[in-house]
């Protein structure tokens, strides 16, 4: 979502400075699958069921934050945002936590040398791994922001996924050569909660920019967005059968998932957790209308047997309200939407830096929404 663009391209903007130039003198490398070293599935962690999440053989309920900006180490890549301390933040959130980060391409693909460099994501998943963190990667983003800074539109899923589109110190390979890539090399950690492969998909059409009131809707939007999970997710199936596969979506009325088609999509048999992402900030807990609300997706969810994630949670604070006033209302938001029969909840955002005199979602480290996380995770 738009609004969020705060949390990752103002923080450690001083950082970026300069990082952003991809001029004529670097040289497109591209890089297949093969070149990776491999490493096999190790077993789920995570497993889902009609009434919800399991961690272990245990019912779940997690709680935790989003951490977009895990990977960014400007030394490396062009980054997102404000490096984090991986070993504080891994070691102060709660046991059975579940964090979602962003593990697109252009955090494994050096800035400089336009090769695959996996020093940074790697000590994502070893800090997690130290701690016992479960974690849940995000491969790709809508929008393109911190990643190939491409909207992708209707053709992008049709085909395009599975061309090759260099970006100079963004992107080496394909997505569909970097689903190979990333699994291959990751499938082996023994706290990946599963896959998500595109962070709030929509087959929509830019008109003059990829703003929204410039996008179209095809008629066949859900139909290309269900060939995209069904081919997408049979990757992931055959490189880690095991593991779960998560749709991000918003969950709203966006191009492909509007109404009935968030069913129809989300019957592929390649997606086993459906997801809606929450920035409505009215105190509501299920918002939305009839049609495209949160209740909605929950009928909907439960009559296919699959547990709905709030992958994304917001509510902001900070010049606008005060961190306490927020941990009030988002204990209200959360709660009630546990009571309704969701899978779980993933605020919106954790940062090392928090802009207290901005009005923005940043949740820092001495952020009271710390204890709303700890106080809703459940096991057993």
């Amino acid at each position: 979502m738009a609004r969020k663009l705060g949390v990752l391209l103002s923080i450690g903007l001083l950082a970026a400075v300069g990082a952003c130039d991809s001029g004529p003198h670097h040289v497109i490398k591209t890089v297949t699958p093969s070149a990776v070293v491999s490493a096999p599935a190790a077993e789920a962690v995570v497993s889902a069921a009609p009434g919800g999440l399991q961690l272990r053989g245990k019912p779940w309920w997690p709680a935790g934050f989003n951490g977009p900006q895990l990977a960014t180490r400007y030394s490396i890549n062009y980054g997102c945002g404000a490096e984090v301390d991986l070993d504080a933040f891994f070691r102060r959130l709660p046991d059975h936590a579940l964090t979602r980060f962003s593990l697109f391409q252009a955090f494994a693909v050096d800035k400089n040398t336009n090769e695959l460099d996996f020093t940074a994501v790697d000590a994502v998943f070893a800090a997690a791994e130290k701690y016992g963190r479960v974690i849940l990667p995000v491969l790709s983003a809508q929008t393109g922001e911190c990643s190939d800074e491409i909207f992708k539109q209707r053709q992008w899923y049709v085909d395009g996924w599975k061309k090759s589109n260099p970006v100079a110190g963004r992107s080496v390979m394909s997505f569909q050569d970097w689903v190979h890539t990333a699994i291959d090399r990751w499938r082996s950690s023994p706290v990946l909660a599963g896959w998500e492969l595109v962070g709030e998909p929509e087959t929509s059409i830019c008109g003059r920019s990829c703003d929204l009131k410039n996008r179209t809707c095809p008629s066949d939007a859900a139909q290309v967005l269900r060939t995209f999970m069904d081919q997408a997710g049979e990757i992931v199936r055959a490189l880690d059968p095991k593991r779960l596969i998560y749709a991000g979506y918003v969950g709203g009325s966006q191009c492909g998932t509007a109404g009935d088609a968030f069913t129809f999509v989300s019957q592929s048999p390649n997606i086993d957790v459906v997801e809606f992402h929450d920035y409505t900030e009215d105190g509501n807990p299920l918002p939305g209308d009839a049609n495209n609300g949160l209740a909605r997706r929950l009928t909907q969810a439960r009559a296919m047997g699959k547990p709905l994630l709030i992958g994304e949670i917001g509510e902001y604070a900070g010049s606008c309200d005060s961190l306490d006033q927020r941990r009030d209302i988002m204990d209200k938001r959360i709660t009630g939407q546990r009571a309704a029969g969701t899978a779980g909840a993933v605020i919106w955002a954790f940062v090392p830096d928090p802009r207290l005199d901005q009005c923005t979602y940043d949740v820092g480290p001495d952020d009271p929404l710390w204890d709303t996380v700890a106080r809703e995770i459940t096991v057993g």
